[in-house]
C-alpha cells in the first residue's frame, strides 16, 4: 500500500517537474488603429481595454492544453469589437438610450499571427456576429463578443484556424 501511494506521488511529481519546464504560449492582445480610434470616441476605452484582456485570458486557458503551442508567441489585434448592449460611455454621452430597451446584433473580428517554437509564422483572421437580432434580446453588453472569442480560441486551440 505504501509503495502504491509513493509511486503515484512520484508519478505527480514528475508531471509537475515536466508541465514546470512547458513554457505556454505567449498571447498579446491589442486594439487596432480604428477601433483603439471608436473607443475613446464611443464605446469607452476601458469597457474595450477589458474585451482585449478577457480574449487575452480566454486564448492563454484554451491554448494551456495543447502541446503544439507551447513556446509559441501569438500576436493578436481586435480589429473590431460590437457590444449588445449600450456601453457605459454610450449610455453616458447619448441620454436616449436605455440599457433595458437598447440592444442590437454583437461580436468581434481579430486578425494577427502565430509564431511557433520552431520559427514558423501564420497569419489568423477571424471573425463572428450575431446574425439574428431577436438573439440579442436577453444578452449581456458583450455576450456576442465573448461567443466570438470563445469560438477563436476552440478553432485555434484544436488547429481549425
Amino acid at each position: 500500500m505504501r509503495t502504491l501511494s509513493f509511486l503515484a506521488a512520484a508519478g505527480v511529481a514528475a508531471a509537475l517537474a515536466g508541465a514546470a519546464h512547458a513554457q505556454p504560449a505567449e498571447v498579446t492582445v491589442t486594439l487596432g488603429d480604428r477601433l483603439e480610434r471608436e473607443a475613446g470616441r464611443e464605446l469607452g476605452h476601458a469597457e474595450v481595454a477589458e474585451q482585449a484582456r478577457a480574449l487575452e485570458a480566454r486564448l492563454e486557458r484554451e491554448l494551456a492544453s495543447n502541446p503544439a503551442y507551447e513556446g509559441a508567441r501569438i500576436h493578436l489585434v481586435l480589429t473590431d469589437v460590437a457590444p449588445n448592449r449600450p456601453t457605459r460611455q454610450q449610455l453616458s454621452d447619448t441620454p436616449g438610450l436605455d440599457y433595458i430597451r437598447s440592444f442590437s446584433v454583437g461580436g468581434a473580428a481579430i486578425e494577427g499571427e502565430i509564431t511557433t517554437a520552431d520559427g514558423q509564422v501564420r497569419p489568423v483572421r477571424y471573425d463572428w456576429y450575431s446574425h439574428d437580432i431577436r438573439d440579442a434580446r436577453y444578452q449581456s453588453t458583450w455576450q456576442d463578443a465573448d461567443r466570438a472569442f470563445m469560438r477563436f480560441s476552440r478553432r485555434l486551440a484544436e488547429g481549425r484556424l
